[in-house]
């Protein structure tokens, strides 16, 4: 985790938040091919799960809704954390992490005679296993017992100091779909069952650190709400195909490993109140299996929620039959920066070549911030003027970086780490039969192509 997060910085994939200030402990800024490869991950999801299916619509809804949905959707009440504090530091931590922390330490696993599941225990159970076991702050001191903590953000709306209105940053981007569900009933000509989809920032009041992108304060989320009704579609049926469609999508289209890839199932106490099954797609981050993706059966709770708070009429009617009704919803939800980290990690590969270590990120080229690097194979003014025309060809096409900084090894070295597929080097020999040398990332294979066939030589590769 450290080589990753040291790259991050040294390549401008990732910086800390407001670092000349002495950064913001967890947030962080995303660079320029941090922001790229972020790019390329939301539109991949955008044209795999919106554009490529006819029973999908795609919105954008605001990060501030009005108060009474959060009242609504449940998230006032019971949108919590257990936290507990550290009694001579003051520092607060969430008490399921130290659990799980204690646990890790085969000293302390030997002393528990039965297994124990973290995600099912309730604040007093946490508070008696801390105190059972002398479970301590990683400073070494010792805990409060564990209190709630609401993760919502709360903001306030008005001009007037004395005259404001409670608001509230939105902790998750489902509920401006369910909001939104009559709008798009009465202006898109859709049938069950149909999708409602979005990408967009969300915020979490969330306490942890030393998990770099992995759970911020403000992340982003891709969601679909998919409705149906229950009488027609049976639920087992259609949450396993999002799970299929979801495993596809990490392990073709995103190139991970299926080895880091596994599917759990919440436990009933886990569950969140509004569901009827859930399953996590998890991914073995360098701190262990964590959840990547989530999908949940969700029932008619949302809608039939917003429905008896709003006053309005959220259901749909079957013209045909004149059946009126609550649809049904599965919800597959993915965090994107955990998707950026997961991609990261699973790309980061070290090998000896020559003696020497050499770092490449073995990117997906449909995720690679630059998809081709062009340079001169010296600082020679003819060189640069080919170099120039070639990257201004394919430019029209691709993105790509011209370099002429530095020898052609450490270029090389450079466009590796930031997962570039392909180099392509303007030499001496250009002057002569107007061709380069391609250099893959992957093997370091080079060939030699001519400058006219560039275009059909990547266009089958990229």
């Amino acid at each position: 985790m450290e080589k990753i997060v040291a790259l991050c910085k040294r390549r401008g994939f990732v910086f800390p938040s407001s670092e000349i200030y002495g950064g913001l402990a967890n947030a962080y800024d995303y660079g320029p091919y941090g922001a790229e490869l972020l790019r390329n991950i939301r539109n991949l999801w955008w044209s795999t799960f919106i554009h490529k299916h006819q029973d999908m619509k795609g919105i954008d809804t605001q990060i501030i809704l009005h108060p009474e949905t959060w009242v609504a959707s449940g998230h006032v009440a019971s949108l919590v954390d257990f936290l507990v504090e550290d009694t001579v530091t003051h520092m607060r931590y969430r008490a399921d992490h130290l659990i799980e922390d204690w646990l890790k330490k085969p000293k302390n696993a030997e002393k528990i005679k039965t297994s124990v599941v973290v995600e099912n225990m309730s604040m007093v159970e946490m508070a008696e296993f801390i105190h059972t076991h002398s479970v301590k702050s990683p400073q070494g001191n010792v805990l409060t017992d564990p209190k709630k903590f609401n993760l919502l953000f709360e903001t306030s709306l008005g001009t007037v100091a004395d005259n404001k209105a409670v608001a509230y940053l939105r902790g998750e981007t489902a509920q401006g779909i369910f909001t939104n569900f009559k709008n798009i009933l009465d202006t898109q000509r859709v049938k069950l069952p149909f999708g409602i989809g979005q990408i967009g920032k969300s915020f979490r009041n969330e306490i942890t650190s030393g998990q770099f992108v992995f759970r911020t304060f403000e992340f982003e989320q891709a969601e679909i709400e998919y409705f149906f009704d229950p009488e027609v579609v049976d639920w087992n049926i259609l949450l396993e195909q999002w799970k299929k469609d979801m495993w596809r999508f990490v392990t073709e289209f995103l190139g991970i490993s299926s080895d880091n890839l596994r599917w759990r199932r919440h436990t009933d106490k886990e569950r969140s109140h509004y569901s009827k099954d859930t399953y996590d797609l998890d991914y073995k981050f360098p701190f262990g299996w964590k959840e990547l993706w989530g999908v949940a059966y969700r029932t008619d709770y949302d809608l039939k929620q917003h429905t008896a708070h709003s006053g309005a009429n959220l259901v749909w009617k079957n013209n045909e039959t004149g059946k009126v009704f609550t649809p049904h919803v599965i919800e597959p939800a993915l965090g994107i920066n955990r998707a950026f980290f997961m991609v990261l990690n699973d790309a980061y590969h070290e090998e000896e070549v020559e003696g020497k270590v050499r770092t490449y990120l073995k990117l997906h080229p449909s995720l690679a911030p630059v998809k081709i690097a062009v340079f001169p194979l010296q600082k020679d003014d003819t060189l640069k003027q080919r170099a120039l025309e070639v990257f201004q060809t394919l430019q029209q096409r691709y993105v790509v970086e011209l370099d002429d900084a530095g020898n052609i090894g450490k270029m090389y070295r450079r466009q590796d780490e930031i997962g570039t597929p392909f180099c392509v080097t303007v030499d001496f020999q250009t002057n002569e039969d107007n061709s380069v040398t391609v250099r893959a990332r992957d093997t370091m294979e080079q060939s030699r192509v001519p400058i006219s066939d560039l275009e059909a030589y990547f266009f089958e590769r990229l």
